[in-house]
């Protein structure tokens, strides 16, 4: 437990910011203090909390996956038994340039995981507007030890993880359900991804190199004219010029995501590059974002001052 400890004592980097002292959980004191609770807790855990956090009037945004998914069965097949199935049907997924006027009006936003997030944002225009396929869409992704958690594991023990990188979690990623969900839900059919983790011998960022089948409407012209018909306007979103393609340096310490793509108009295919910090955009900025959304704030409030390496 970290209750009487101080937010420096856990985190040195916060030193000269506001110091916090952690305390026990107590819903009906913060009732009376707060608008809007994050909860950055184990899966399951959070939903021993939610429940009591909304009949106290107070709003969530939670980290963990248990209120990302609309289908229990789906949530159960990653992680396990959920204990307050009646709260999905009210929580929506905190894909913030997505699912905006959604989260507007929501009193539980289920902030999406990191992976899901570099998969999503590219994929799911070209989904919507009917210009890639929804069978055999691919997804090869990799990311930063960081993305695993604090907890030790021998994975991601420094001497493994230093000068190696390695596939992980083939066919059973906690993610790919999540991925697959949100992709099925703006699709005509069932859309099953072929989603590929890897790790890399970084402390944070995540690039994911993602295949598609186009259709026959889809044009280099269109496709481009599309993504900044969804992302012209959104901060946190940046797509990059004709054979630019980003770099998890591009995006460190930022709560971006940059963009780019190669159309194949012989093979009918789209080959699309998204970074993003695992920490930021894939998690922490995101639940900011989608903050500023539910209180009617810039999206760039408190996130704008957060900027990577020149």
């Amino acid at each position: 437990s970290y209750k009487g400890k101080s937010l420096t004592n856990i985190f040195p980097s916060m030193r000269g910011f506001e110091n916090l002292i952690c305390e026990d959980l107590d819903i009906q004191s913060l009732s009376q203090k707060v608008d809007v609770m994050f909860l950055a807790l184990p899966h399951k855990v959070s939903m021993m909390h939610v429940p009591a956090l909304l009949e106290h009037k107070i709003k969530v945004i939670d980290l963990s996956a248990d209120y990302r998914f609309t289908d229990a069965k789906a949530y159960e097949s990653a992680y396990q038994t959920h204990t307050s199935r009646h709260l999905l049907k009210e929580s929506v997924y905190g894909l913030s340039e997505i699912y905006r006027d959604r989260i507007k009006t929501s009193n539980l936003v289920g902030n999406p995981g990191c992976y899901p997030t570099s998969i999503l944002l590219p994929l799911l225009p070209l989904l919507k507007e009917g210009l890639i396929r929804p069978d055999n869409i691919i997804s090869d992704s990799k990311s930063g030890v960081s993305g695993a958690g604090r907890s030790l594991s021998p994975s991601t023990h420094f001497c493994e993880a230093n000068e190696s990188f390695n596939a992980y979690k083939i066919g059973n990623h906690r993610h790919t359900p999540e991925i697959n969900e949100i992709l099925s839900s703006h699709s005509q059919q069932r859309v099953a991804i072929t989603f590929v983790p890897h790790l890399l011998p970084l402390t944070r960022g995540m690039l994911s190199t993602i295949y598609a089948q186009t259709t026959n409407d889809a044009t280099e012209k269109n496709i481009r004219k599309m993504y900044d018909a969804y992302y012209g306007d959104e901060p946190f979103v940046r797509i990059l010029d004709k054979d630019t393609y980003p770099a998890i340096s591009y995006v460190k310490g930022t709560n971006c995501c940059d963009i780019g793509f190669h159309f194949d108009e012989t093979k009918r295919q789209i080959i699309i590059v998204s970074v993003i910090d695992n920490l930021l955009k894939g998690a922490a900025g995101q639940a900011v974002q989608n903050m500023n959304i539910l209180f009617g704030l810039n999206d760039e409030t408190g996130l704008n001052s957060v900027q990577g390496p020149l």
